[in-house]
């Protein structure tokens, strides 16, 4: 993993790479969802001394859901994606995805790992005459797993 240029620099939110199976997506405009949760556990009890005490304990890791918005081509690829998992196909619908996140020269800082993911939702956006502003295709996936390197 590299340094950034200057201790006090931050990674800009604009330096990252959407890949599925490996295989980057392109025309990636904005990818969210980006969290790790653990799950906890309320444990109560009574003390010796009468004393009502609540503790939080660690669970088991969450799963969740990344959604990534792409400027609209003519690729089939994710509503594809989607039919396939609206058949139950569940051997060509879990995936790997992965969103590097890259300093001002493109080296990767931090990598986003999601195992066993499938889209659950496509949506395009608002189509409308005379609009400036390009078409998007927008997937909500969910996942299993999420590791950081």
């Amino acid at each position: 993993m590299a340094p950034l240029a200057d201790p006090l620099d931050s990674a800009a939110a604009n330096g990252f790479r959407f890949t599925l199976d490996g295989i980057e997506v392109p025309k990636v405009i904005e990818v969210t969802g980006l969290t790790q949760e653990v799950e906890k556990i309320e444990m109560k009890e009574q003390t010796k001394d009468g004393k009502y005490i609540t503790r939080t304990l660690i669970g088991r890791p969450k799963g969740g859901e990344i959604t990534v918005t792409r400027g609209l081509t003519d690729s089939k690829t994710i509503s594809d994606w989607l039919k396939s998992v609206m058949t139950g196909d569940v051997k060509t619908s879990r995936k790997t995805a992965a969103v590097e996140i890259t300093d001002y020269q493109g080296t990767t800082l931090k990598t986003y790992n999601f195992v066993n993911v499938w889209v659950s939702k496509v949506e395009i956006s608002n189509l409308k005459a005379g609009s400036t502003e390009s078409a998007t295709e927008k997937f909500t996936m969910s996942f299993d797993e999420s590791t950081v390197a």
